[in-house]
This record gives C-alpha cells, sequence and structure tokens, in this order.
C-alpha cells in the first residue's frame, strides 16, 4: 500500500501512540515464571512429612477393621452353675428379715440424722 493511496489511514496511524513498556516488567514476568504450577502443589502435598503419618493412619484403621470384621464374639450359651449354687439358706433368712424391715411402716428418719 502507497501512502498516496489513502491519506487519512497514514495520518490516523501517525498520531496512534507508541507502546511503552511498563517500568515493572522485568518483576511482572519473573512473578510468572516464579509462580507454582499444579504438578508443584501437588509434589507439597505428597511430601514425606505429610505422607507417612496419613499412611500409618490408614493402615492402622484398615487393621481395626479387618480385625473387627474376623474376630468372632459368641454369647455364653448357659450361665455359670457355680453362682447359683453358692447361695445358702442362711442368705434366704437375711432377704426375708430385709423384705420385714422395708415392709415396715416405722421407716422414717429423724432430721437430727439429715443434719
Amino acid at each position: 500500500m502507497k501512502r498516496d493511496d489513502d491519506q487519512e489511514l497514514w495520518d490516523l496511524l501517525g498520531r496512534a501512540a507508541e507502546p511503552r513498556i511498563s517500568p515493572f516488567f522485568a518483576r511482572n514476568i519473573l512473578r510468572e515464571i516464579r509462580k507454582p504450577g499444579d504438578w508443584t502443589t501437588l509434589r507439597g502435598w505428597l511430601n514425606l512429612r505429610r505422607l507417612i503419618p496419613t499412611t500409618g493412619m490408614i493402615a492402622a484403621l484398615i487393621a481395626v477393621a479387618f480385625l473387627r470384621m474376623h474376630t468372632p464374639v459368641a454369647p455364653l450359651a448357659n450361665p455359670p452353675s457355680d453362682v447359683l449354687a453358692s447361695v445358702d439358706a442362711q442368705d434366704y433368712e437375711v432377704i426375708d428379715d430385709l423384705d420385714d424391715l422395708l415392709a415396715s411402716d416405722d421407716n422414717s428418719l429423724d432430721d437430727s440424722v439429715l443434719l
């Protein structure tokens, strides 16, 4: 295109502002370069300070779940008969006396006992 073809266009282009570089251009470029990427963030989560305790906790939870599922707990079919056989006739006499004491109407407490 020759300059004589469209004089108005060339005048408009001549009045356009020249592009200027910001004084902080180098700083902004370096900031974009140093910005952590997705891989850096993922690598931060996979460091040994976090990975070892997390792995240990997960292994412990799996072990507890495994042991709870495979440990049979069976209820006792019959209670031991030794406990029932050890009650003496003398114990029945004490229980009768206790029933008589509780059945009586004169079981009120004095105020002096409470203080």
